[in-house]
């Protein structure tokens, strides 16, 4: 296995594959057997909360949150107060971005010390079984220099506007969160370090895949931070989560944003509220993008159960580790579920 300074392989652009017009796929983007997608998918949907609840019938609205926390662990939010023009704009730059020239998006090229730039493949095993997809990967918070793509120009304009909105978002969800858990209501904001969270994007690309039965565009997994504000594609549908061991897709409300609970959240609330496994296939038609933009806790702070949830019936399941050391496991490991938080518990 690579160091987290290199990539163990030359890496291929899956867009670059995709519009070679060959009609098979590499070998290394063939999923065994019980890896490939299943399309016999229970028919339901994730809960739906409208964020104007929370002034015009507030109860009802932190109730309906809760046992989307607990029960499901993903829910969209509609008339959440992001402009629907941002909203259309941010899809629409991105995709700009990565129908640029491939010279132009290349002179982002990543490497997994960071991951920001532009990229396709998560892990640094030799050998892998890789997905189906490009991304960019976008640190914004904690404040240093950031990776800017220089074009489109207006990139960097329009995406500060929506981090702003997402920072806010994250805070309002965390206070609704903590008191829902029964905690001082700026209890996870604090654990998630106060003013000083992590922000960060990836903005995913993924290309049309002549054989869609036999690879993933983004295979089963966790999220490693706090909580996720997914904004998905509203033409082209691609996103399953695992729900009662069956796969479930998610058909996304118009101009909603989908919220998802990740292992830190999980860890704080000591299981309380659970990330959930979920994955993207590929699409034979047609390409698919979307924007995942990551609130986390501050990287270098200590992550653990939260000691007004540990009582004698209901004892701490995880152990005190950061974040940073946390989300080295799938930048080095690649998503394997979630393997790595209920790994976790065996170590009680």
């Amino acid at each position: 296995m690579g160091s987290l300074g290199d990539w163990p392989e030359p890496v291929v652009c899956v867009q670059s594959l995709s519009e070679s017009g060959e009609l098979v796929i590499p070998g290394q983007y063939i999923k065994p057997q019980s890896e490939r997608p299943s399309f016999c998918l229970k028919e339901m949907n994730i809960p739906v909360i409208d964020m104007t609840g929370l002034i015009t019938s507030r109860e009802e609205t932190m109730k309906q949150i809760s046992e989307a926390c607990r029960e499901w662990g993903f829910f969209q939010l509609v008339n959440h107060g992001v402009g629907i023009e941002l909203v259309d704009r941010v899809r629409e730059i991105w995709r700009e971005f990565f129908h640029e020239p491939m010279e132009v998006k290349q002179k982002y090229a990543n490497t997994p010390k960071t991951y920001e730039g532009y990229g396709s493949r998560l892990g640094v095993e030799k050998g892998a079984i890789l997905d189906w997809s490009d991304y960019y990967y976008l640190n914004y918070l904690p404040l240093y220099h950031t990776k800017w793509p220089a074009h489109p120009p207006s990139l960097r304009e329009v995406m500060e506007e929506y981090t702003n909105e997402i920072l806010r978002l994250g805070a309002v969800l965390l206070k609704v969160f903590s008191i829902n858990l029964r905690l001082k209501e700026d209890a996870l904001q604090n654990a998630f370090g106060g003013k000083e969270v992590g922000a960060c994007l990836r903005a995913n690309f993924y290309p049309k895949c002549p054989q869609p039965d036999l690879t993933m565009g983004l295979s089963s997994h966790s999220d490693p931070g706090g909580m996720t504000f997914l904004l998905p594609d509203e033409q082209v549908f691609g996103l399953q989560i695992r729900k009662d061991n069956q796969w479930v897709a998610i058909r996304p409300a118009r101009h909603a944003i989908v919220v998802n609970i990740g292992d830190q959240l999980q860890v704080l609330s000591n299981s309380i509220y659970k990330s959930v496994e979920h994955r993207v296939v590929a699409n034979p038609d047609k390409e698919r993008l979307s924007l995942a933009y990551f609130y986390n806790p501050k990287n270098d702070i200590l992550i653990q159960p939260t000691s007004e949830l540990i009582t004698l019936t209901t004892p701490a399941l995880y152990p005190p580790m950061t974040f940073e050391e946390y989300r080295r496991f799938i930048r080095t490991k690649g998503p394997r579920g979630k393997f790595q938080v209920e790994s976790l518990k065996s170590q009680r």
